[in-house]
Parts: structure tokens; C-alpha cells; sequence
């Protein structure tokens, strides 16, 4: 089973600027046992600025409002759908309260 490792910003940050001074990703890797996926995505947040502070929290900030529209869509979708089990299940309430003061 592949273990979870969690890297610091600086060491991100490292290997980011390493492959883009012109090391290359199995070097990197290899040095780091790291996968060359992984790599690509540091380069690519680092080049978006994500490591540094002020990228960091522009990428979070990014991160959470596309979080929120998700979680917000979703809340949508539930209200419809909630909206469409009640009208489904009035009727059958007013059945059954007619069956039973009858």
C-alpha cells in the first residue's frame, strides 16, 4: 500500500524551482522519490503562485469560492428536490387524513 507523505510548502517550492531550472522530472523524482505527476502539479501551482503567500491565499480563495458554488448547486438541486417529494406526498397525506376522520 502507497504511504501518505505531506511535503512543506518549502520543499514544494524547492522542487518546483529545481525542474524549472532545468532538472528533469525522473532526475527529480528519483532524488525525491517522488512521482513525476506530483512534480508537474507543484510546477504548475508554484508557476500560479501558490507558494508563496500572497499566491497562496489568492489560490485559496479561488479554492473555497469554487468549493462554495459547488456546495451551493448542490443545495439547489436537494431544494428541488425536496420541493418535488412534497407536492408527490400531499396527496397522499389528505388521503389518509380523510380515511381516518371518516
Amino acid at each position: 500500500m502507497t504511504r501518505h507523505r505531506s511535503h512543506s510548502v518549502q520543499f514544494k517550492r524547492q522542487v518546483a524551482q529545481e525542474y524549472i531550472a532545468g532538472e528533469t522530472l525522473h532526475g527529480l523524482a528519483k532524488r525525491h522519490d517522488l512521482s513525476r505527476n506530483l512534480i508537474r502539479i507543484w510546477v504548475k501551482k508554484y508557476q500560479e503562485g501558490a507558494y508563496d503567500e500572497e499566491g497562496r491565499s489568492i489560490w485559496l480563495i479561488h479554492e473555497y469560492e469554487t468549493r462554495i458554488a459547488d456546495l451551493e448547486r448542490l443545495v439547489g438541486r436537494r431544494a428541488l428536490e425536496l420541493e418535488a417529494l412534497k407536492s408527490r406526498a400531499e396527496p397522499a397525506c389528505r388521503e389518509n387524513q380523510k380515511a381516518d376522520n371518516a
